[in-house]
């Protein structure tokens, strides 16, 4: 099976477009990413969603569902615990506190012009 980022570097060298969202709290898992878009020639953009709201983004973890019987979410504990390394190089941060989803894309998609 090929690493994801050999598919999204197969698309960027064809010219598309690719976002790849995930959680990565390791500084070495948001660079493997970075680097499938130096790798393809094209920028590559790093955003940061956030939720600065910790009684809401408590409640998020609270009543989200994966849309996948069986996948185990983590609870809020585990996220407290993970080891989410800060970010050391300029990107895009989101924060989605006190908003419906729609707001930050919106927000999101103006700021990324500025990059294209």
């Amino acid at each position: 099976m090929r690493h994801p980022g050999a598919l999204a570097g197969d698309h960027l060298r064809q010219g598309l477009s690719v976002i790849a969202e995930s959680v990565n709290p390791p500084a070495v898992t948001r660079d493997a990413w970075r680097d499938v878009g130096i790798a393809a020639g094209v920028p590559a953009v790093e955003v940061e969603v956030v939720c600065s709201d910790t009684a809401e983004h408590r409640r998020r973890i609270a009543t989200r569902s994966s849309g996948i019987p069986g996948l185990p979410q983590p609870d809020w504990q585990q996220i407290l615990d993970r080891d989410h390394q800060p970010w050391g190089r300029e990107h895009v941060v989101v924060d989605t506190a006190g908003q419906e989803p729609q707001e930050p894309l919106a927000s999101l998609v103006r700021r990324l012009h500025a990059y294209a």
